[in-house]
């Protein structure tokens, strides 16, 4: 059984440089639909209008639905055999009562956007798309400090036919850069480039989902690059901190880098063991949880340790704050993980409190 996807109508207003029936056909397909007709039912969709995505999800399980604006039906799932498109028995779902949908993988709960697709609307639809595809629990920096300018980066990447890949591509360059500065002790400057790296890394996965251009390569490059090169920096950071005489000796280097590395894999551990047995991130169990998340030992809030210690002209210390918030994060997500456990135990169901 699969059910089709069929796109109507429309001017052909380009958002993200795409015509309408593209970008929706990679929606669709994205969603697990069929084009044309399908065996199980085809949501109809007017290309007059820009939509969130997540309403092919939200259709694509409940045939003999209607989502109108202003009394027009923009999406439609016509049951299999259905000669109308709009059956009398329709359910109709009015998007001027909202309908709040809750996205896992972008961990947030938020009202799918549907408005009409013209040439003057088609900013308004291309901002409403970018606030869509981002992540509802993340850090302070990518929730806050850059979210604008990535929005701007997004559209000129589109404009300029980059692919995410391509951008993934152009941060990794950066990363590097920004390591060999830390190994030479230019603290600053490879803060600096690794906050243009940091950005772009929002950039690709935007870009990636306002186009409908994900990929398995491009999320293993992203994600890879994302796991392996903290680390990486705080090594780079220990060393370049001889050209600030302020060096550790070799033992506690050794011994400050190590425990940094256990305690970012212990972290990762604990993520994962939660989602093996909850099904979902620790980081939308409670709001307690994705509170903390804005602020958890991760990279970009411990740019933020690591930009207070130049600025305070003690490097070392904030490659030994940093090690000392990555070991408290560590002890906090144990205990939500282990409060989790018993919390089952007790017969509680674990849910997000987003869902």
């Amino acid at each position: 059984m699969a059910t089709g996807f069929i796109g109507t109508g429309g001017d052909g207003t380009r958002v993200f440089g795409l015509d309408p029936a593209t970008r929706a056909g990679r929606f669709a397909r994205a969603a697990g639909l069929v084009a044309g007709e399908g065996t199980d039912g085809t949501i109809v969709a007017d290309l007059g209008y820009g939509w969130d995505p997540a309403w092919l999800g939200w259709l694509k399980t409940r045939p003999g639905t209607a989502v109108t604006i202003a009394g027009f039906p923009a999406l439609v799932h016509r049951r299999a055999g259905a000669t109308l498109d709009v059956p009398a028995d329709a359910e109709i779902r009015r998007v001027e009562d909202g309908t709040s949908l809750y996205n896992a993988t972008l961990r947030k709960r938020d009202d799918a956007y549907l408005m009409p697709l013209t040439p003057a609307t088609a900013p308004a639809v291309e901002r409403a798309s970018y606030d869509a595809s981002y992540k509802g629990v993340t850090d302070l920096l990518t929730l806050y400090l850059w979210r604008g300018t990535a929005f701007h980066l997004t559209r000129a990447a589109a404009a300029l036919r980059l692919s995410p890949t391509m951008v993934t591509t152009i941060g990794l360059a950066l990363c590097v850069w920004a390591t060999l500065l830390f190994y030479r002790g230019h603290f600053l400057a490879g803060l600096i480039v690794g906050l243009v790296f940091m950005v772009l890394d929002t950039v690709d996965g935007k870009l990636a989902r306002c186009t409908g251009t994900s990929s398995k390569f491009g999320h293993l490059l992203d994600h890879g690059t994302d796991l392996i090169h903290p680390p990486i920096w705080y090594w780079a950071w220990g060393i370049g901190l001889t050209a600030w005489d302020l060096a550790f000796a070799p033992g506690v280097l050794w011994t400050i880098l190590g425990l940094l590395v256990v305690g970012y894999v212990v972290q990762r551990l604990i993520e994962g063991a939660f989602i093996g047995a909850f099904g979902m991130h620790i980081h939308v169990w409670r709001l307690a949880d994705s509170r903390f998340r804005l602020v958890t030992a991760r990279r970009n809030p411990n740019w933020l340790v690591l930009l207070a210690s130049v600025i305070a002209g003690r490097p070392d210390w904030g490659l030994i704050a940093v090690l000392a918030w990555t070991i408290a994060s560590c002890l906090f997500h144990l205990v939500r993980l282990a409060q989790a456990f018993a919390a089952r135990a007790r017969g509680a169901e674990i849910v997000s409190w987003l869902a």
